[in-house]
């Protein structure tokens, strides 16, 4: 979710197959930059492979270039990374969201890489539908960080309530400029 030179990604802290609950504390969004972060909702194991490429793939620019990667540039890579496995894709819906410039990034993308920059604010995951309502509802332009992190908290604890397949809480990172802030949030526990 975009906000007044800040950007937000969040994500629920459940790993479970179906009904059946694994485990609660499984990251789904991942620190790429000290100011780009990587939502990876899908299929576990192929968000962990995904992750593992993209920091070998990060590494190896920031070394060739000799410069960290902006976000920008991580979208176009990991929306490459994706085309190239189009015919078995990884079974993730990669959302980046960063600061490049003092300027909030976000991008969503489907599993073959098609790109999609919003304006707003992006949902992906098994409560993506009962994320949108929330969002669309709550978010309205310029919203500083705090008021950002509490829509996005707000419409992630409401979502995972409806879902029956997602929750134990969840995770919201705020990026700014000058700092990210990371806040966990307590949600119902079953």
């Amino acid at each position: 979710m975009v906000g007044k030179d800040c950007v937000a990604i969040g994500s629920d802290t459940r790993y479970g197959i179906s009904a059946q609950t694994l485990a609660m504390d499984m990251p789904k969004v991942y620190k790429i930059t000290e100011s780009a972060y990587v939502g990876l909702p899908g299929l576990i194991s192929d968000a962990q492979t995904m992750f593992q490429k993209i920091k070998f793939k990060v590494n190896m620019y920031n070394l060739r270039e000799e410069r960290v990667m902006s976000a920008k540039v991580l979208s176009q890579m990991i929306s490459s990374m994706l085309y190239e496995k189009r015919f078995g894709p990884y079974f993730v819906e990669p959302i980046i969201a960063g600061v490049d410039n003092g300027k909030p990034f976000l991008c969503a993308m489907d599993l073959i890489g098609a790109l999609e920059k919003p304006d707003d604010f992006v949902c992906a995951g098994t409560a993506a539908e009962a994320m949108f309502g929330m969002a669309e509802s709550l978010w309205k332009p310029g919203l500083e960080a705090d008021d950002l992190f509490e829509v996005v908290a707000q419409t992630l604890l409401s979502a995972v309530d409806r879902d029956a397949i997602s929750g134990w809480g969840g995770v919201v990172h705020v990026i700014t400029k000058d700092a990210v802030t990371t806040r966990t949030l307590k949600g119902r526990q079953d």
